[in-house]
């Protein structure tokens, strides 16, 4: 059994796996309260990797090397199974990396947009060569709520909200609509502009903010919210 850890800025998931594509014993805990050895002694755990989005958590490192279970630190250096072809990989989001490599574990050999809706929302494009061509980085909903805030003297700080209309009719209303209704006929455009130049295209939606998404965009898309734990496990697999 293959232990995935995927550290983020806030929280921690982690998860099991004995298969390529499926994920098993998700948890997630704050990274100030990560609970690996009561976690791990659960399991027979043959092998793991981490991914940390900041600096190293020595905790979770010291606790496998203690358990003495081989483990990858995922970094820039690590073998991957798809071409990378961006130009400064080593300023890549590892975490994001991840994602595109779930997404071509689940749908290989197609051309696949990747769009993780998150505290950004990017736009990544992998093609059926199983080359990763790049993307797109913009701002997402809550740093373009909060970018609005910040920036002006009278605007306040709205959250989402799933009840909006095409046009507010006050100014908290108009921020919500605004935002909201901009980023779904943002991420609409895209998908049109890239199925236009790529066949048979098909659109994977993830991250925090996609259950907002998923049911309000018009294209047609699958949703995984388990994206990067999944590339984990390939990346963990392709190295063994």
């Amino acid at each position: 059994m293959r232990l995935i850890i995927d550290i983020g800025n806030t929280y921690t998931k982690l998860g099991t796996s004995i298969s390529v594509n499926k994920i098993d014993n998700l948890c997630r805990y704050k990274n100030n309260n990560i609970k690996i050895t009561e976690y791990i002694t659960k399991f027979d755990i043959k092998s793991a990797i981490i991914s940390n989005v900041g600096a190293e958590n020595k905790e979770v490192i010291n606790k496998l090397q203690q358990l003495n279970i081989p483990t990858i630190n995922f970094n820039y250096n690590t073998n991957i199974p798809i071409i990378n072809l961006y130009k400064t990989p080593n300023t890549h989001g590892l975490d994001r990396l991840a994602g595109i490599i779930g997404a071509n574990t689940l749908y290989k050999n197609k051309n696949l947009l990747i769009i993780d809706a998150g505290t950004a929302i990017t736009f990544d494009l992998i093609n059926s060569n199983n080359q990763y061509l790049g993307g797109n980085i913009s701002p997402g909903l809550e740093m373009r709520f909060k970018s609005l805030n910040t920036f002006t003297q009278k605007l306040p700080l709205v959250n989402i909200n799933n009840k909006f209309n095409l046009f507010g009719n006050s100014t908290e209303t108009a921020i919500i609509s605004g935002v909201q209704q901009g980023m779904i006929n943002e991420i609409d455009a895209y998908i049109d502009l890239f199925n236009e130049k790529y066949e048979n295209l098909t659109t994977i939606l993830t991250g925090g903010d996609s259950f907002f998404f998923e049911k309000n965009i018009k294209n047609s898309i699958f949703a995984n919210s388990e994206l990067i734990l999944i590339g984990l496990n390939n990346i963990l697999l392709y190295n063994d």
